[in-house]
């Protein structure tokens, strides 16, 4: 059973092959859990019949519902559980998750650059299936380039996502954000030959397009600091833009500027 698939608690069910026992796995992130317990009979009687919690029975309350009181039993934030509520054939108890946004980690075993400027990473103890954002150090600032989707789970899994690397030194990272939170990988580092991106004709004297003797990655900022475009490619279109001047981000030259003539 993969546990990465278990958000606090527990969004996944899963039935014993006897069919009268709900089994639930993940980690414990300071919930309880609450369950519907509907009449088995018209002599009052309710559907469940045993709770067991990583093994020991735990009272419940005879009633149409009740609470596993996880918080009064010693677990610590990320503690391993395993929760089975065994009940009577011909009817079934409703499990009730609290809403949660999932918690992000990750340890990174390594991560390295290729000469094809290929990233890897290795990392485990991932817990719940996040995406991962792949960022490059870029115009002085980390600019993502990317997104490859995590695989959750505890065991180490390899991952790799194509860059397009800038002149000269380059560093790229990978980073998740969960709950409001960052987790950041290590950087990669490595050196890559000067491309000579060039601007071709008078970059002061610009029309309807800004264009490159090859293809780059680039952000263009009007006067006020705004981003006005951004993208990757041999051109920049800029037609219907106002007469000015503007900042440009390209290859590895930042803030570089350029002046709409006409």
């Amino acid at each position: 059973m993969n546990r990465s698939l278990f958000i606090v608690f527990f969004l996944a069910i899963s039935l014993s092959g006897f069919a009268q026992k709900i089994v639930l796995e993940g980690t414990y992130q300071g919930k309880n859990v609450f369950v519907q317990n509907p009449e088995a009979d018209e002599k009052g009687s309710f559907c469940t019949e045993r709770v067991i919690v990583n093994g020991s029975e735990i009272r419940i309350q005879n009633t149409n519902a009740y609470e596993i009181k996880l918080d009064s039993l010693g677990f610590k934030l990320d503690d391993t559980i395993k929760i089975e509520i065994t009940h009577k054939a011909g009817c079934k108890p409703k499990v009730i998750t609290p809403n949660y946004s999932p918690k992000g980690n990750f340890d990174i075993v390594t991560i390295s650059i290729d000469s094809n400027g290929i990233l890897h990473w290795i990392s485990k103890n991932e817990i719940h299936p996040l995406p991962y954002t792949v960022e490059q150090y870029r115009w002085n600032k980390w600019v993502k380039i990317g997104e490859v989707e995590g695989k959750g789970g505890m065991e180490e899994n390899a991952y790799s996502f194509q860059t397009k690397p800038h002149s000269r030194q380059n560093k790229f990272r990978v980073k998740q954000v969960a709950s409001g939170k960052t987790r950041l990988s290590a950087t990669a580092e490595f050196e890559f030959p000067d491309l000579n991106v060039e601007i071709i004709g008078d970059a002061q004297k610009l029309a309807d397009v800004i264009e490159f003797n090859q293809e780059t990655m680039y952000e263009l900022y009007d006067r006020y600091g705004n981003l006005v475009r951004k993208g990757s490619g041999k051109t920049i279109e800029i037609k219907g833009l106002e007469r000015n001047f503007y900042y440009l981000n390209y290859d590895n030259n930042s803030a570089k500027t350029v002046t709409k003539f006409w």
